[in-house]
């Protein structure tokens, strides 16, 4: 699943940062806009690389310059690039063993990829060996880096879940309430398609979307194991009986006129989606929690009618409704390429800076909510402490975060996978022409 953007609120300004594109550098300090102080003389240099930009790339150096004055003698050189030539570049530095001492990841497949085979550094150990760090983040987000019940990423930055947005005054209109099962998302639509009200936006051209309907829906419906059952390359995966039903409740909205005309040539990485929806012609849209950031920045006279809900309970599913889909969270991992002290400086830096109280602070103050437990009283005295408070509670209570698949998968699955949903969402493939194409990229 892509993200439209990375900050939340208006007056959040999101720059297009290019990064370095060297290698693991050996100077300290850190990096502003394409320029990096040096420290010389410390004893042990580290490189930490991301795709943060704007106001998110300011926190990450306020937090690296407030480690780097505390330890000198172990610097952190922080280097910034956009999100598809850096997935290009770890995938080289990892398998040239030149990765940052500190790479930013996703975590699910694409980390797990490096996992396999060694690459990461295992942080079990170092996490059960003090208790109030292990305890420091939200269980649901920790799985996406928990492989075979080791730990081999810390979260850091935003959580982002997916939930519907709805036009409040529409809804109050046609005496209605946020659905809180398919069934009812099912009348609703009707109501609305009644009134000549458009009842979901969806950016269908740039197919990513779907795939939130596709995920929230499996889960539902089979619960993990249909996901686990594809991750793990088992025979015949997708061919699961709530991949099916998943794939058919997906070709009932369409047929029941829940988008727009023409929506699979309306975008969503453009904000037209978004659009729809804050402009009072569509009632409903499903997008990750950047899509308050979109709307704040497009129409903030909207945000008053603005609500949002879960995504529906599906009657006799084996899901749990309080079960949550997106992004858990950006995650700081540390290659076993590094030097053993290398290694110990980038450990420090996780567990005593990287969301330390003010790290926090900085993020709330930018619209970010982070994967950490008992910050209800500072989301309190948050500018939209609304929707925060929402969110972080719909993390915090969730007893499973499903990862985007299109993430959690190898890259070639995982895109192939919305690739097809694309397909599918216009009739240009069966449900079983689906299954099949899938299931040949199990064990690619």
């Amino acid at each position: 699943m892509k993200k439209v953007s990375k900050a939340l609120f208006a007056g959040v300004s999101v720059l297009t940062i290019t990064g370095f594109v060297a290698g693991c550098g050996t100077s300290g300090g850190t990096s502003n806009n394409g320029n990096s102080t040096t420290t010389s003389g410390a004893e042990t240099q580290l490189t930490l690389w991301s795709v943060d930009s704007g106001v998110a790339e300011q926190t990450d150096n306020s937090l690296i310059a407030s480690y780097n004055k505390a330890n000198p003698n172990a610097p952190i050189t922080a280097q910034y690039f956009e999100s598809t030539p850096y997935i290009q570049k770890l995938q080289i530095a990892m398998g040239a063993g030149q990765a940052a001492t500190i790479f930013m990841n996703w975590g699910g497949g694409r980390l797990e990829n490096y996992v396999t085979p060694g690459k990461v550094v295992d942080l079990t150990s170092q996490l059960n060996a003090d208790p109030s760090w292990k305890n420091k983040y939200l269980p649901s987000v920790m799985k996406s880096v928990t492989f075979n019940g080791k730990v081999y990423g810390i979260p850091y930055g935003n959580m982002q879940p997916v939930n519907f947005f709805y036009n409040k005054k529409l809804f109050k209109q046609y005496n209605l309430t946020p659905p809180t099962t398919w069934s009812q998302l099912l009348s609703d639509i009707q109501v609305f398609k009644s009134h000549g009200i458009i009842p979901i936006a969806v950016g269908g051209k740039d197919n990513w979307p779907y795939l939130m309907y596709f995920e929230y829906l499996v889960d539902r419906i089979g619960g993990q194991q249909p996901y686990n059952n594809v991750a793990a390359g088992k025979a015949d995966a997708w061919n699961n009986p709530a991949i099916v039903q998943a794939l058919n409740d997906m070709q009932q909205l369409v047929k029941a006129g829940a988008f727009e005309p023409g929506y699979s040539s309306v975008g969503s990485n453009d904000g037209s989606d978004a659009a729809l929806l804050y402009s009072g012609k569509a009632a409903m849209w499903l997008m990750g929690s950047w899509g308050y950031g979109s709307i704040m920045t497009s129409d903030s006279s909207f945000i008053s009618q603005l609500g949002y809900f879960p995504f529906p309970a599906v009657a006799g599913g084996k899901g749990n409704p309080a079960d949550v889909a997106g992004n858990p969270s950006d995650f700081y991992s540390i290659p076993t390429s590094a030097t053993p002290a290398q290694q110990k400086a980038a450990i420090n830096f996780l567990k005593n800076y990287n969301l330390d109280s003010q790290n926090v602070k900085d993020l709330l103050n930018i619209g970010y909510v982070p994967a950490v437990n008992g910050i209800e009283a500072q989301l309190k005295h948050s500018k939209e402490a609304a929707y925060e408070t929402f969110y972080y509670n719909l993390v915090k209570n969730a007893p499973y975060f499903q990862q985007s698949w299109d993430t959690a998968l190898p890259a070639a699955e995982g895109n192939e996978l919305d690739t097809d949903l694309g397909k599918f969402m216009v009739g240009q493939m069966t449900t079983s022409q689906f299954v099949s194409d899938m299931n040949s990229y199990l064990n690619k």
